[in-house]
Parts: structure tokens; C-alpha cells; sequence
């Protein structure tokens, strides 16, 4: 966690840059996730074989792909789905792993060990493994998703806020509450929980560009949401049979999820160093 809480040395741009970049970037991508639930150029499911594989401004912004699909259309409603399965999962893992990591910290002793290796056992199941057991059992779609990244996420959130948590529980202000006669649970929601919150802020918003990486993932292994509701990743499935005579069907979701990942990877590259109390000042 000191790692991630010290400043990167050597940054071409300031904290600030960077974190106004990420902020513009994740909030292009909501925007148009929300404007896709109202609007598209056409209906992302909507079949045209008489303008399959048009290339781009041939035939929409993006061009088509193999079934006449504009790409573009796919691309704002993938989006929402993209978008709200990694938060939906990193909201799920935080809040559980949150609430055991800050228990851990305040009950210390056999309560915390049994808690550190229960995360130590979960982390050993990769996310793409657990979304397979987990559609084994209740069959793929957005929810084995979100199950699946969320439980992987657990671990981490687990770790990350007992981490700092424990940092918090040794500074004199708990220490004084405590000789107040104040309860763990009292001191962990007064005094630590808001003092770890920016710490988390950060570590969610990197969670959750993995989080757009691993559903893309699923969903090019089936294991996301269930066709014909349009995925980044799936679009990417599709397009393998296609690379040589429609290259755009895979530029076009692969681009944009870089795009997705790095606008919350520099917004919470920014955050980090923006809540970093030992960084130098800043302009």
C-alpha cells in the first residue's frame, strides 16, 4: 500500500494533468453510456446484411460488421453495459472487502489471521476461473460477471483497507478515543473509515479499469452478457474471423477499451498523488 500511496517519480505531467485527463476521459465514456440508454445513431441490434463489413464513414462512423450492425451504435451501448457491470462489481467487492479489511484492523488477533487467509484463499482463484465455476452453477450472463470480478476484487479491498486502516488505529486521536471509552466499531466509523476514504477512492477507481479489462474478457469467452446485447469484449470475439478483411470491427473496441482503462487508470493515478500528504506542493 506504500507503494501505491507514494508519488511516481519522474511524471511528465503534474498530478493535477493527470487527473483532469482521467476525469474527462471517464466522463466522455459515462456520458455516452447514459446518452446510449436514450439515443444511438441506430438500433445496435438492428441487422442490415446489405451493409455488412462497410468500412468506416462508408457506412456509419465506425463502419458495420459481419450481420450489417453499425459499430458505432454497438460501441455507446456497450458502454452502459461495460461500464455499469465494473461498477456494480467493484461496489460489490469494496464494500465487503472494506468491511472485513477495517473489522480485521480493529479486532487484530485470531479474528484478523482468520480473515487475512480466507482473502489469501480467495485470491488464489483467479476472476476468470471463478466466473467459469460460478456459470457452471448459475449459468453465464451480467450477474456471474459482476459475482465474479466482485469476489476477485474482495481480496484487495480486503487488504488495501487494513493496510491504512491499521496506520489510522496508531495515531494518537484513536488512541485518545480509545482511552475515551469509545468502541471499536464507534472509532472505526468516526475516525478511520474517513480517513481511509481517499485511500480507497483511489485504489477503486484502478480496480475498476481491471474490472472493464476482465468483462471484456468474459464476454469474449461467453461468459458475460448473453447475446445480442452489445459488449466490448464480445465485439472483439466476433471480429477474430474478420481481422484480414474487416480490421475496424477489432480497432474499434480494442481502442476504445484502452481509452476506457487509461482515463481511469489517470484519474486514479491523480487522486493517488492528489490525496499523497508526503508529495511536494503542487501548481
Amino acid at each position: 500500500m506504500a507503494d501505491m500511496a507514494s508519488p511516481v517519480p519522474g511524471s511528465i505531467f503534474p498530478p493535477r494533468v493527470r487527473l483532469h485527463a482521467g476525469l474527462v476521459l471517464t466522463g466522455a465514456f459515462v456520458a455516452v453510456a447514459v446518452l446510449s440508454r436514450f439515443w444511438t445513431p441506430e438500433a445496435p441490434t438492428r441487422m442490415r446484411f446489405a451493409e455488412k463489413l462497410k468500412a468506416p464513414l462508408v457506412s456509419g462512423l465506425a463502419g458495420t460488421d459481419a450481420f450489417g450492425r453499425d459499430i458505432f451504435s454497438m460501441l455507446m451501448a456497450g458502454a452502459w453495459n461495460s461500464l455499469s457491470i465494473a461498477f456494480l462489481a467493484i461496489l460489490f467487492g469494496a464494500a465487503l472487502g472494506v468491511a472485513l479489511g477495517t473489522a480485521a484492523a480493529a479486532a487484530r488477533g485470531w479474528t484478523e489471521e482468520a480473515i487475512m487467509r480466507a482473502a489469501d484463499v480467495v485470491f488464489a482463484f483467479p476472476a476468470l476461473i471463478s466466473a467459469i465455476m460460478i456459470a457452471a452453477l448459475i449459468g453465464p450472463g451480467g450477474a456471474t460477471a459482476v459475482i465474479a470480478i466482485g469476489l476477485f476484487n474482495v481480496p484487495v479491498f480486503i487488504r488495501v483497507s487494513r493496510g491504512v486502516a491499521l496506520r489510522v488505529w496508531s495515531q494518537d486521536f484513536c488512541l485518545a478515543a480509545q482511552a475515551a471509552g469509545k468502541g471499536r466499531l464507534r472509532i472505526t466509523l468516526d475516525h478511520v473509515l474517513p480517513n481511509i476514504a481517499g485511500a480507497l477512492a483511489v485504489q477503486a477507481t484502478i480496480q475498476v479499469g481491471l474490472a472493464i479489462l476482465v468483462e471484456a474478457g468474459l464476454s469474449f469467452l461467453g461468459l458475460s452478457l448473453a447475446p445480442p446485447a452489445p459488449s466490448w469484449g464480445r465485439m472483439l470475439s466476433d471480429a477474430q474471423t474478420y481481422l484480414g478483411q474487416a480490421p475496424w470491427m477489432a480497432i474499434a473496441p480494442g481502442v476504445t477499451i484502452a481509452l476506457a482503462v487509461l482515463g481511469l487508470n489517470l484519474m486514479g493515478d491523480g487522486l493517488r498523488d492528489l490525496f499523497d500528504p508526503r508529495s511536494e506542493a503542487r501548481p
